[in-house]
């Protein structure tokens, strides 16, 4: 290498500028410098002068030689020495450990983990997630994703729709579904139904419970257990699948539907076809897929403890960004509303006849038996006769619809309205 192509560029002389030495290493030409200081036959500063360099410079070189012989002219790195970016064998040594624990966080929830439970642990400071992810795929620790093309309808959240219920605060609104089934012991058991319960504006989990069907009873009795704990939420959010709604009843609404009602709970439903509308819930099912179902355990006992051990992660280690890098159980706060283990009295208007339902399905009227629902026999509704031989049927706040009493013919017509 010339010296055009080191000094020069050095010390900004133009490449058009003639420059005596020739050889091709700047040791060589330091080396060069160094003798013509040591014979003082002149002045360093013509010395500079000569080999087109600043007196500044020359007084490195020279002082280098000699503090530290010939071998004090080689280049050195200009790396700073405590980089802020450098990752230490010890914070090397606990990221490669938490990765191993949690395989299926990220470096930007490893980061979130480390700044929420391990804030500056024994004088560590934790590198930024990008360099988190450097440092996993150089150890061979990311696992690379095929990514999927998605409908854009897909992507929305269901908060952007603007027809569903807004979860301003915990118990706001729960969010119920029933992740797809699979078979225990490796796919050679039994079928397990993993039924989960989770709060919308907390990401809290309340239930993830290992069922042997979608049947109604045995759902309803996690259901009252829920709520003896954790209180009452206002709305239920649900698809329209069993046991949650029933497709051949008037407005989809089962048994599990109306005594939700009776609770003074509002059931939910998200339009058919569009499971976005759950957007929530349904992402958190691809997490709990890989993380607690792959492979399947033996039996359901085994398959609820492991169950239970992902919800103690998920709510009280795992960091979520829409909660701004901290944990469910640090935002969820139990409702004020407690579950009566007596059901309360349905209210009506005064100018309201009552009835109940029969087993049959049907109430009578001017002793003419019209029927309704099986789902609400025993379960007493309102009437309120109107002009034209209608009659508005009512169960609590909700307007079920109107019976044509000349047709005999009831047509649904679901609206809720306040308990004032």
């Amino acid at each position: 290498m010339s010296r055009q192509a080191t000094w020069g560029i050095t010390f900004g002389h133009p490449p058009e500028v003639p420059v005596p030495w020739q050889e091709s290493s700047p040791m060589s030409e330091r080396l060069e410098f160094i003798q013509a200081c040591l014979d003082r036959t002149e002045h360093i500063v013509k010395i500079c002068d000569r080999f087109r360099i600043s007196e500044k410079t020359g007084q490195k070189w020279l002082k280098r030689f000699k503090e530290g012989g010939f071998a004090a002219l080689e280049d050195r790195s200009h790396a700073p020495k405590n980089h802020k970016g450098r990752i230490t064998p010890e914070v090397k040594e606990r990221l490669i450990a938490l990765k191993k624990k949690y395989p299926l966080y990220g470096p930007e929830t490893l980061k979130r983990w480390l700044d929420l439970h391990e804030p500056r642990k024994n004088g560590l400071r934790w590198p930024a997630s990008s360099s988190i992810g450097h440092l996993l795929c150089r150890e061979g620790l990311v696992r690379r994703k095929r990514r999927r093309n998605l409908p854009i309808e897909t992507a929305r959240s269901n908060e952007d729709s603007g027809q569903r219920s807004k979860a301003v605060q915990p118990n706001d609104v729960w969010t119920a579904d029933f992740k797809g089934e699979f078979r225990l012991h490796r796919g050679r058991g039994e079928y397990c139904y993993p039924l989960t319960v989770l709060d919308l504006n907390s990401h809290y989990l309340f239930a993830c419970r290992a069922l042997k069907s979608v049947a109604v009873d045995p759902v309803k009795s996690v259901f009252q257990q829920l709520f003896r704990e954790y209180g009452l939420p206002w709305v239920m959010r649900t698809d329209n699948g069993v046991p949650f709604a029933q497709p051949n009843a008037f407005g989809n609404l089962g048994k599990l539907s109306f005594w939700w009602i009776r609770l003074g709970i509002r059931p939910e439903l998200i339009t058919p076809g569009k499971p976005q509308e759950n957007g929530a819930h349904e992402r958190f099912h691809r997490t709990l897929k890989e993380a607690a179902t792959r492979p399947s355990e033996k039996d359901f006992k085994s398959q609820q403890k492991r169950f239970d051990s992902y919800m103690k992660e998920y709510n009280e280690e795992r960091p979520h960004r829409s909660l701004e890098g901290t944990t469910p159980s640090r935002v969820y706060e139990r409702s004020p509303r407690t579950y009566p283990e007596k059901l309360p009295a349905l209210i009506y208007p005064e100018i309201a006849e009552v009835r109940v339902i029969d087993s049959g399905g049907s109430f009578k009227w001017h002793s003419k038996n019209h029927f309704l629902s099986k789902n609400l026999a025993g379960e007493y509704i309102g009437l309120i006769e109107n002009d034209a031989e209608l009659i508005t049927i009512s169960y609590g706040t909700l307007e079920l619809g109107v019976l044509d009493l000349e047709l005999n013919r009831f047509t649904p017509r679901l609206r809720w309205h306040s308990q004032e």
